[in-house]
Formats: C-alpha cells, sequence, structure tokens
C-alpha cells in the first residue's frame, strides 16, 4: 500500500477512473508511460520516477484473472528486470522471429475445469477397500449374558 501522499499524487495524475481501476484490481495507485501492449492484450507500464526501486514495471492484464502465465516471454523478461529494453525496441526480443513461437498464446489452465489430467493405461496395485456386512440374525457374542441384571456379564439363568 502506498502512502497518502503518493495516492494524492498519482490520483491526480491518473484521474478517478483510472485510480478505481487500478485500486480494485492491483490494490495500489500507480503512474507510469504506456510501454507497449503484447499479442494477449496486456499494457505494460513503467516509472523511473519511483521512490520504490524494483517496483518501476508492472503490468495491466487484459482478463482479470491476474495469471502470469498470461505475459509472453520477453515481456517477463522485462518485467524481472532480466533485460533493460522492452521487447518492442529490442530485435531479438522481437515477437514472430523464430520458427518454434507459438502462432496463438498458450496459458497455463492450472486448477481450472480445463487443466491436464493424466490417463494410466495400468492396472493399479493397490485397489480401494469396499466392507461387505454380514446380515444381522440378531444374535451377537454377548447374546447369553445380560448386564442389566445381576452382575456384570453373568450369564442368563
Amino acid at each position: 500500500m502506498s502512502t497518502v501522499t503518493r495516492t494524492l499524487r498519482n490520483l491526480w495524475k491518473i484521474g478517478f477512473k483510472e485510480y478505481g481501476h487500478q485500486i480494485q484490481y492491483m490494490g495500489d495507485t500507480k503512474y507510469g508511460v504506456l510501454v507497449g501492449k503484447d499479442r494477449y492484450g496486456n499494457k505494460f507500464y513503467e516509472n523511473l520516477e519511483e521512490d520504490l526501486p524494483l517496483r518501476t514495471r508492472w503490468v495491466d492484464y487484459k482478463d482479470k484473472e491476474l495469471d502470469a502465465s498470461q505475459i509472453e516471454p520477453g515481456w517477463h523478461a522485462w518485467m524481472s528486470y532480466l533485460v533493460d529494453k522492452p521487447p518492442v525496441e529490442d530485435k531479438i526480443m522481437a515477437v514472430g522471429l523464430r520458427p518454434w513461437e507459438p502462432k496463438e498464446p498458450k496459458i497455463n489452465m492450472t486448477a481450472s475445469r480445463a487443466a491436464y489430467r493424466p490417463y494410466s493405461t495400468t492396472k493399479p496395485k493397490y485397489s480401494t477397500w469396499d466392507p461387505v456386512a454380514k446380515p444381522r440374525d440378531g444374535s451377537t457374542p454377548f447374546a447369553q449374558r445380560d448386564i442389566r441384571e445381576g452382575g456384570e456379564f453373568e450369564p442368563k439363568a
């Protein structure tokens, strides 16, 4: 969370609409320059005047699920401070130059209904226990004893 002064300064720079958007989805207010967009539609920002080190770059996700797998590798390297230039300025990090790159984005579906579940064709080594209850015939091991009358576990007469 930011200080009151920083929050008011960012509110003045970004306006009420963007302020509400950032508070709802990021929980903090930030001001910066739009550096670029990726194929997913995410917007990447940078503010070099920020007081907090290593918190000068951030992403505004197109989808509001906030999943880091929705960031392309080049933008991820820029966001993690591994490279200084964003992919729009760096020719090596440009998208679509390599033949092995996927044409469409592949989003991580872990913890969703579309998650990968392996299918095994081998017979399981263990099976679940299926208890079988015998039908009751009214007899019990203590049928000839009655603990209500006389001493404990004395046989009936």
